[in-house]
């Protein structure tokens, strides 16, 4: 399974990755269970958990509450619309095209979450990359 972070608005996610996973799980074994008087406890942190504990802490600096959950390793089309924000429909003509691999169980389809995880980023990347264009082009037009 894969745990996954998530801001309670759903735009930022951090997927947890298994080194990251098996550093959590030695860390957890030096953890303090009760805190200093002052209020402040110090822990060593493994060098593949600083990233995800600043993501952590900077997501809860904003005021943003998080979700901590696992995922399956595998996904239901609802689900993986789901996670991707759009319709269930839409998912399956995504898989008809083969933009997004998919296999069947019985007669149910099942989505890798890695792949939907992969599929997010790359369709958000092309987005951040379309919006930076049109800035682009919106400025050189203005000048």
């Amino acid at each position: 399974m894969t745990m996954t972070l998530r801001a309670a608005d759903g735009r930022a996610e951090i997927a947890v990755t298994d080194d990251e996973s098996k550093a959590a799980a030695l860390a957890l074994k030096n953890f303090p269970t009760e805190a200093a008087a002052e209020g402040l406890v110090e822990i060593s942190v493994p060098r593949e958990l600083v990233d995800l504990v600043h993501m952590v802490l900077h997501a809860a600096s904003r005021g943003e509450q998080l979700t901590i959950g696992s995922m399956p390793d595998e996904l239901s089309t609802s689900v993986a619309a789901d996670q991707l924000g759009i319709s269930r429909p839409t998912l399956m003509k995504l898989i008809e095209n083969g933009e997004l691999d998919a296999h069947k169980v019985g007669t149910h389809t099942r989505i890798k979450t890695e792949d939907v995880r992969v599929f997010r980023r790359a369709r958000l990347e092309r987005q951040r990359r379309a919006f930076d264009e049109l800035r682009e082009l919106e400025e050189g037009l203005g000048s």
